[in-house]
């Protein structure tokens, strides 16, 4: 019996040249990197925010509660009440340069400073996207698949591995992955808690920040956004990635045991999330004679909704009211040099083999 027949590199790419040659329109050779977020809304407006809300809290990651019971509160109360208050909270962070979220404001500048970063590699294309709104992961994927990538990465965003975060993502891109005829190649970024480089990331802005300010905090909070405690229960790691996070930020920093305190934000409804609450610990803190302390995001790449307003805005009011004085809160990476630096050691390790 015959052995089979390799076929070479540059036999293939002969064999690609005669498909592009009998239809001009087909691109290839090119491999593509997708940035994707969490997602906002197009407008702070009822409708704007009522189709963005609907769309998440439609996610069965997101909500496990049986559509029997989630269904008819989602379409009965939440969505004729609450798009008007998140609309509310929406406008009182939104880009109006740019009629824009500042999340989307972030991402796009991410993309843009990538691209620039890797620009020597001719052959590779940087495009974003988003969970929830526009523009879309699988609207993103065909525009790259369009564009020749026949390799694609897709890069989740989040450092901590949630279900309701990185899997939901993964989720909507095979989805879209399974409706083409002809599948580019797919990788996905794992979750980067623990990378020396994420780390590092965290450690530079963090020192940054403190070194820049007019008081010295008694208290550090690292405010992981939560999830219901049934989803750690039934395995989900996010929990142990947040903790290991801090941890490891500590033995960087060299701060003494207690400075950083790690609390969950957040969280919606009755149930039982991960603890400790945010808000709790702050009002406790003040409680207690805490005057100066500041906050960071590192579950977040992006300063967004939750940052921004929950954190900067009602989390420090609760301090104040309570009987704080000094507060701060440090940015996310975002579109830092750091926060950039970090985004394209990932992308480079993960592009191992196809670049």
């Amino acid at each position: 019996m015959n052995a089979p027949v390799k076929s070479s590199a540059f036999e293939r790419d002969l064999s690609r040249k005669a498909i592009s040659a009998e239809h001009p329109a087909v691109k290839f050779g090119r491999v593509g990197v997708l940035l994707v977020n969490l997602g906002t809304p197009d407008g702070h407006d009822k409708k704007n925010m009522r189709k963005y809300l609907k769309e998440f809290l439609s996610d069965r990651r997101v909500i496990e509660t049986p559509r029997i019971i989630w269904w008819p509160l989602l379409n009965g109360i939440i969505l004729n009440t609450r798009p008007k208050k998140s609309g509310a909270l929406y406008a009182s962070i939104w880009n109006n340069e740019l009629d824009e979220s500042p999340l989307r404001t972030f991402t796009r500048s991410q993309s843009d400073q990538l691209s620039k970063r890797l620009a020597a590699y001719d052959h590779l294309e940087i495009d974003w996207g988003m969970r929830y709104g526009n523009p879309s992961i699988e609207s993103r994927l065909l525009a790259l698949q369009e564009k020749g990538c026949e390799r694609i990465l897709i890069f989740p965003l989040y450092p901590q591995y949630a279900a309701a975060t990185t899997a939901t993502v993964n989720d909507k891109a095979f989805e879209a992955l399974m409706k083409m005829r002809w599948q580019p190649a797919s990788r996905t970024v794992p979750a980067y808690h623990d990378d020396p480089a994420y780390i590092e990331a965290l450690a530079i802005s963090i020192q940054r920040h403190l070194d820049g300010l007019d008081f010295e905090p008694e208290h550090l909070i690292a405010s992981y956004h939560g999830i219901p405690q049934s989803y750690f229960d039934k395995g989900d790691p996010y929990y142990c990635h947040c903790q290991k996070t801090s941890r490891l930020l500590v033995e960087r920093m060299g701060w003494e045991d207690g400075f950083l305190l790690t609390t969950f934000q957040s969280r919606f409804g009755p149930e039982e999330w991960l603890q400790p609450y945010t808000d709790k610990t702050v009002e406790k803190l003040a409680h207690e004679g805490i005057k100066r302390i500041a906050f960071f995001n590192p579950g977040f790449a992006s300063d967004c909704l939750e940052t921004l307003e929950e954190i900067n805005g009602e989390v420090r009011e609760e301090f104040t009211d309570n009987g704080g004085e000094q507060f701060s809160h440090i940015p996310c990476l975002n579109d830092s040099a750091e926060g950039m630096d970090l985004i394209e050691t990932i992308v480079m390790r993960e592009l191992q083999g196809w670049i």
